[in-house]
C-alpha cells in the first residue's frame, strides 16, 4: 500500500484572474487578453504552468466572448489548491475540471456538467524511462513515483488507489505540481516512475514522448467536463453548450478545440458519464486543500 508523507513541490499562490503581474509575461509570450471588464469567469485546472494554461484557453475563451456576447475572465492557476478553493467555495463560474473535482464540485456547490470530449476515454498512465528493467508494477515496490497533484484524478487518486488495493505495493508519492514536470523528471531518471494521461502525454513533443515508456494504464473514464455553477442562467448554460457544439463543426472552431483537448465536443451528463465514478470510493486517497475552508 502508499505509504509516506507527500513530498510537494514549492508551489506559490493564485494567479488571481491573470492580472498585472502577468501581463508584461505573458505579452511576451504572445498571449491575447479579455480586455473588457468580466461579468463571468472560466477557471482551468492547472494540468500545466498557468502561461501555457493561458496561452491554449485565450482564444477559446474570447470566441465564447463573441458568439454569447458576454464577457468571460479567464482564470488560471498554478496549484490544485488554489484551483479546488474556488471551486468548494463556488467562486467560478463556468469551470473545466477533472472528473473527481466535478464530483466534489457537484457534491458541494452543484456544478453541472455542460460539454466533454466525446472522441476518447481518460486514462492514467505510469511511465517510466524506455530504457528503465522494470517490466512490470511490483517492481516499483518501495521506490519513488512522481504524480503531478494529490487530487489529479487518473493520474493520481485513481491511479495510487489501483496501485495500493490491486497491485498493493509501497511507494513514496512524490508531487511535482504538472503533468509536464513529471513526464521530465521520469526522463532525467531523478524518480522510478511517474504518473501522468493519455491526453496530456500526447501533447509533448515526439522527442520526449519517445523517452517514456507505458508501464500500466489504468482503465478509461469519461474524461475533464466543462460546468457551470448552477446560478448560471439556464438560457446562458445552454449558449455556452451550443457554442461549443457548434466550435466542433468548422476548422477554426475545431482548431480553438484541439488547443483544449475537447477534440469531439458532446453533451455531458452526470448520470451518465461521472455518477458511476462515485463507485470507486476515491474520497479515501484525496489529501485536503491547505485552502479549503474548515
Amino acid at each position: 500500500m502508499a505509504t509516506a508523507q507527500p513530498v510537494r513541490s514549492p508551489v506559490p499562490g493564485l494567479w488571481h484572474t491573470c492580472l498585472i503581474r502577468l501581463f508584461g509575461s505573458l505579452a511576451l509570450l504572445g498571449v491575447s487578453f479579455l480586455t473588457e471588464a468580466a461579468n463571468y469567469t472560466l477557471a482551468v485546472v492547472p494540468q500545466a504552468s498557468p502561461a501555457e494554461t493561458y496561452r491554449r484557453w485565450a482564444p477559446f475563451a474570447e470566441q465564447l466572448q463573441r458568439v454569447t456576447g458576454q464577457h468571460l475572465q479567464l482564470r488560471v492557476y498554478r496549484s490544485f489548491d488554489e484551483f479546488e478553493t474556488d471551486l468548494v467555495n463556488g467562486l467560478a463560474d463556468f469551470a473545466y475540471m477533472n472528473p473527481y473535482h466535478f464530483l466534489m464540485a457537484h457534491r458541494v456547490q452543484g456544478y453541472l456538467p455542460l460539454v466533454r470530449d466525446g472522441s476518447r476515454l481518460l486514462s492514467g498512465q505510469l511511465l517510466v524511462r524506455r530504457d528503465s528493467p522494470l517490466k512490470s508494477v511490483k517492481e516499483l515496490n518501495g521506490k519513488t513515483i512522481a504524480f503531478p497533484d494529490p487530487n489529479a484524478f487518473a493520474a493520481s487518486l485513481y491511479m495510487r488507489a489501483l496501485l495500493r488495493e490491486k497491485a498493493n505495493i509501497r511507494f513514496t508519492a512524490s508531487y511535482l505540481g504538472t503533468h509536464a514536470n513529471v513526464y521530465r523528471h521520469v526522463v532525467l531518471g531523478s524518480v522510478a516512475a511517474g504518473t501522468g494521461v493519455n491526453v496530456t502525454l500526447a501533447r509533448e513533443r515526439p522527442e520526449l514522448r519517445d523517452e517514456l515508456r507505458v508501464l500500466y494504464e489504468t482503465p478509461g473514464t469519461a474524461p475533464h467536463p466543462l460546468c457551470a455553477h448552477p446560478r448560471i442562467p439556464a438560457e446562458l448554460r445552454e449558449a455556452v453548450t451550443r457554442a461549443v457544439l457548434e466550435m466542433g463543426k468548422n476548422d477554426n472552431g475545431r482548431s480553438l478545440l484541439k488547443r483544449i483537448d475537447i477534440l469531439q465536443p458532446v453533451r455531458a451528463a452526470y448520470t451518465r458519464d461521472y455518477q458511476p465514478l462515485e463507485k470507486l470510493g476515491l474520497q479515501k486517497f484525496t489529501v485536503p486543500t491547505e485552502l479549503s475552508p474548515q
